[in-house]
């Protein structure tokens, strides 16, 4: 008995599971869909024009930031004479850190004061906001690109090139 699933933003399609298994005798690996079916044009593309601008607006609106991540690293220091070396004793409190990286190394930044810190997480949560931003300009986009027709996209060049001849050469 062939099982089926429905495909979620596909309408009408059906497949069989049996077939399309990734270990089954039959890899369907790829599956071919039409763009036009698959996404219907429920915005105007100055619809999507404008929202794309006012992202752009948002993000050029942001304050600064960086990327990275704010942890706290707190435990045992290397000094053996310390307290925190002592039985029962939690060691020292956990220290802010800021890590990001840089040429594919990790970097590690201490913060001297709480202001420091407080600096850096405001930059790193503007640093969030620009990524969501960011996913959000390119899914317009990338609606944009749907919406508009071949012939919208021509370059006036492209528009005045002569159309190939169909005719076919006599060879002999």
């Amino acid at each position: 008995m062939a099982r089926e699933a429905r495909l979620d933003g596909v309408d009408d399609m059906k497949v069989d599971l049996r077939q399309a298994s990734f270990f089954g005798p039959h890899n369907r690996a790829y599956m071919i869909r039409s763009a036009r079916e698959e996404y219907p044009m429920s915005e105007s593309l100055t619809d999507l024009e404008q929202q794309r601008a006012a992202v752009l607006r948002q993000i050029a609106e942001l304050e600064d930031f960086r990327a990275g991540s704010i942890t706290a690293t707190g435990g045992r220091c290397g000094n053996p004479g310390c307290h925190c070396h002592r039985p029962e004793d939690p060691g020292h409190r956990p220290h802010p850190r800021l890590t990001y990286k840089v040429n594919g190394k990790t970097v590690t930044e201490s913060f001297a004061t709480p202001a420091e810190q407080h600096k850096a997480e405001r930059e790193v949560e503007t640093f969030r906001r620009y990524r969501q931003l960011e996913r959000s300009f390119v899914e317009v986009n990338e609606k944009i690109c749907r919406a508009r027709s071949v012939e919208d996209a021509l370059t006036p060049e492209e528009k005045k090139r002569p159309k190939p001849s169909r005719q076919r050469s006599r060879a002999k």
